[in-house]
């Protein structure tokens, strides 16, 4: 295979004996290169290199002006655009920079097609006017205004080209618009120069003008690389442009093209690969390039359609790769050093000395924070347990003082500084650069990191915009944003990983294209314009269907010349992305070459399924050790009910005791909630136990329970703020359910009944005689409350969620312990049996009050021999034998060393 930079070296070699007198010019600098390369390749004697441009180079060449950076350039635009008097109302820099970049892209755009401007911002204002315009005639100050700035661009648009001129600098379209201008002076000084364009497609009408002026000299000339096949199609956009300049540059009445290649029509093997989500097409890169040698891989290139695939595809390489070259850098803004940066500014844009705990959090639990700040598990901890959502700096700095400068310069109100905020930064990444001296990424993306705090440091001492906060996110955002890490290799040799506008000019044997989707590539319409469809189309600026064509002719040059072709899409519809593939792949198949052969593939991710057993945990000597241990302690009927729920559940927490992680609880829990109600509740009846109540005495309670339930809030709920939104309504539930409790309690009483309290949040512990077990075992638990209601002995647990009758009845005892949803009477019996032991029961009823049913009252235990059958709710001696038989089951299973603790299978 020739490239087309071959072909085209070899036909000037034969035409031009001294290369070295030669002006080459190219659409980018990389193209330049390859161009040396190549001549390097065919010199066979040492001579001077000749001049090879880019066309950005050469124009700025032409106009003696520099192009200035676009950051930069914004903070010119804006002095500009305080200087423009007939803009009454001028916008602070924060709300300018938001579009200030959509105004400069059109200015580009005016300039390099060299429209006139006076006649452009008038006809803009005349539309804007137009759509403005009323029946009455009568227009807001808010309207005037609008219409004002649009009658002002002119003015505004000449401002900035008078202050960049004065630099010597421009933005790109002026510099191209000036070189346009000054093609002529050029050529009277240059004019004996052979100039050579090669690899051009579509030219703004100032790169048009400067190469028509040089073609007409006699003394230059432009090599397309476009093909046959595409160039004989009216119809194909692909020589969309050149057909056009055939027609329309007087050069071409008397001058040939030069010149058409026809490679389109050799033979080719495409295939067209349809895969689910990105990740999959990467992979299948990897997979393919596994299959090549060292000599195919120095002649196969990957275009990213997508660019944000850059690292995914670097970890799916395969190890065959060893010569491997990539045009265009690692996005920085990946990198968790970036986003480290962007939480500390969402933080300090609250502008407060008092903090939110989660943005605190987010900072701390950052990887980078912990090569800062040693302690930073510890100040999380201290904050979790704390339970306050808004943090004062100076607790933080006077709780952890050790640490109080690092916490300072991460914390410390930046008071909407744009000095401090900046100097902090650098202060910051300072630290860290010490921190990674082995870390070579981390260093690069620090040093990179503050290189863009230094330049907009620079910025700001240059001018007076950079005033909040806000700005300076916004220029760290953007600058983040284009900046990359630069990989380096041989940039002539092995494989080739490019983006789409790199791929100008050169051609490979394989070539591998990703993200050949619709609305990547091609991109589709873009509306980031000031400049209306129909303005456009009256003064000849390019539409999207140029910009179309412009896609077609990248994508198409690149099959020209190649033999394999692999075009992957994503076929997964997912946020924007509509998992549509490209129309250029439709082109391909319905307008099929004889000579080119089609293989579609569709891949999927491999799924094996497995049938994965129930998971087992065999009893160890520790862990018999441990159980021993907890039943001379004794078991809770909680602890015995996770187990019925689900044995691995019990391992985790009793017998390795892993606690769930704690988190801040910023409203207020459940569990909480059900604390707070039982602990006002013993407040208030741990004084009348051994005694009646009375309605008197409860009538005082109700007085206070705004003051308790406060109490028992601080004391459980820690640092928590109770006082607005959830968490108040569940104050206000909290204080219900105490009230509608006692509520209930004077009704009975005033009904006659008696009720006499016996225990209230008593601990209980009783031994099971277990003969079967060599250790002793013992249960113990905590009951809520025991009476006497009207002689009749009630033991009491409260919930606070709801609960209902069926919930403690039971039909066959046996399913007490095999069954979870029968562990709130697991639990009662368990408070039974050990009330048994303080206050002998003969015919005794155990239930739960539930304060989300309350209107059920007490939900006695009972049991039936059927679903409808009639309900025995007594409590008696044979009661607590058959509990007491199916609890020695459970214990003996849990304490048998033979029998794992297996996984319960979930229905």
């Amino acid at each position: 295979m020739r490239t087309f930079l071959q072909e085209t070296l070899s036909k000037i070699k034969n035409e031009h004996s001294d290369l070295s007198a030669l002006t080459f010019i190219l659409p980018s600098r990389r193209a330049g290169g390859f161009l040396k390369n190549e001549l390097k390749s065919i010199t066979t004697s040492t001579q001077f290199a000749p001049t090879i441009w880019s066309i950005e180079e050469f124009v700025e060449e032409l106009s003696d002006l520099k192009i200035k950076d676009n950051i930069e350039l914004i903070f010119k635009i804006y002095h500009a655009y305080l200087l423009t008097e007939s803009i009454k109302e001028k916008e602070d820099f924060e709300t300018f920079s938001t579009w200030a970049n959509t105004l400069l892209n059109d200015f580009n755009e005016v300039d390099r097609y060299l429209i006139n401007p006076v006649k452009f911002f008038n006809y803009l204002a005349d539309i804007k006017n137009l759509e403005r315009w009323g029946v009455n005639n009568e227009q807001t100050p808010l309207v005037q205004n609008y219409l004002r700035f649009w009658n002002s661009l002119f003015e505004l648009y000449e401002n900035i080209q008078s202050l960049l001129l004065k630099e010597n600098a421009g933005y790109q379209g002026m510099v191209y618009r000036e070189a346009a201008s000054a093609i002529e002076h050029y050529i009277s000084v240059n004019g004996n120069k052979k100039h050579i364009f090669i690899g051009f497609n579509a030219l703004n009408a100032a790169e048009q003008q400067i190469i028509q002026v040089l073609l007409e000299t006699g003394n230059s000339e432009i090599f397309w690389d476009i093909d046959e096949w595409f160039f004989n199609d009216d119809k194909h956009s692909a020589s969309y442009f050149v057909r056009g300049y055939l027609k329309e540059w007087p050069y071409f009445d008397q001058h040939k093209l030069n010149f058409i290649a026809n490679n389109f029509q050799k033979n080719k093997h495409f295939k067209i690969v349809e895969a689910q989500k990105n990740i999959a097409q990467v992979k299948f890169v990897g997979e393919t390039l596994m299959q090549f040698s060292d000599e195919e891989l120095s002649k196969t290139a990957i275009v990213l359609g997508d660019e944000t695939l850059l690292l995914p595809l670097l970890h799916s390489l395969p190890k065959n790769i060893q010569n491997l070259n990539i045009t265009m850098g690692a996005p920085l803004k990946g990198f968790p050093a970036v986003v480290f940066f962007e939480l500390l500014f969402m933080l300090h844009l609250r502008k407060t000395d008092v903090l939110y705990y989660k943005d605190i959090l987010a900072i701390l639990n950052h990887p980078l924070c912990a090569s800062l700040l040693p302690s930073t598990s510890s100040i999380s901890e201290k904050i979790i347990e704390s339970n306050t959502t808004h943090i004062a700096v100076s607790y933080l700095v006077e709780t952890f003082s050790p640490d109080a400068e690092i916490i300072k310069l991460l914390f410390q109100n930046w008071d909407e500084n744009s000095v401090t905020a900046l100097e902090s930064c650098q202060k910051i990444i300072e630290k860290l650069q010490n921190k990674f001296q082995e870390n070579r990424i981390e260093r690069v993306v620090l040093h990179e990191l503050h290189s863009i705090f230094k330049k907009i440091k620079a910025l700001n001492g240059k001018y007076p915009h950079l005033k909040s906060i806000k700005t300076v996110q916004s220029l760290y955002n953007e600058l983040v944003a284009s900046a990359s890490l630069d990989f380096k290799g041989d940039a002539y040799n092995g494989l080739q990983i490019m983006g789409v506008l790199e791929t100008r000019v050169l051609d490979f044997e394989n070539v591998i294209i990703t993200s050949v989707n619709e609305g990547i590539f091609p991109s589709g319409k873009s509306n980031a314009s000031f400049i209306t469809y129909d303005l456009k189309q009256h003064f000849k600026l390019p539409l999207y269907t140029e910009k179309d064509a412009i896609y077609t002719y990248h994508f198409y040059r690149l099959l020209h010349r190649a033999s394999n072709v692999t075009l992957l899409y994503n076929n997964f519809s997912e946020g924007i992305n509509t998992g549509e593939k490209s129309r250029f792949l439709m082109q391909l198949e319905i307008e099929k070459h004889p000579n080119h052969t089609i293989e579609k593939i569709v891949i999927t991710p491999k799924v094996q399924l497995r049938k994965q057993g129930l998971k087992r945990i065999n009893k160890t000597a520790a862990v018999m050790q441990r159980l021993e241990e907890i039943a001379k302690k004794g078991f809770s009927p909680s602890a015995l009910t996770s187990y019925i729920r689900n044995p691995l559940e019990f391992y985790f927490q009793k017998i390795l005791r892993l606690q769930e992680f704690e988190e801040m609880e910023e409203t207020v829990a459940a569990n909480t909630l059900g604390s707070i109600v039982h602990d006002t509740l013993e407040t208030f009846y741990k004084p009348f136990e051994n005694s009646i109540l009375k309605a008197s005495e409860l009538i005082i309670l109700k007085s206070h329970i705004h003051d308790e339930v406060t109490r028992q809030f601080k004391k459980t709920f820690r640092g928590g703020d109770f006082s607005k939104g959830k968490n108040l309504i569940i104050f206000e539930v909290a204080k219900r359910h105490v009230s509608n409790f006692i509520d209930r309690e004077i009704a009975d009483v005033n009904e006659g009944n008696v009720i006499e309290i016996l225990k209230i949040e008593t601990n209980l512990t009783l031994q099971i005689a277990i003969t079967e077990l060599h250790f002793p075992v013992n249960i113990h638990g905590k009951i809520d409350r025991a009476d006497r209601y009207n002689g009749q002995l009630r033991i009491i647990d409260y919930k606070t969620g709801r609960v209902n009758q069926n919930d403690v009845e039971l039909i066959d005892w046996e399913e007490l312990t095999q069954e979870y949803k029968y562990s709130k009477a697991f639990q009662i019996l368990a408070y039974a049996l050990m009330m048994d032991k303080e206050l002998p029961i003969t015919n005794a009823e155990a239930g739960i009050i539930s304060f989300k049913n309350l209107q059920s009252g007490f939900l006695k235990f009972g049991t039936k021999e059927s679903g409808r059958g009639p309900k025995n709710q007594l409590i008696n001696e044979a009661t607590l034998e058959y509990f007491t038989r199916e609890l020695k089951k459970l214990i003996l299973e849990i304490c048998d060393p033979n029998i794992p603790f297996t996984e319960k299978e979930i229905d």
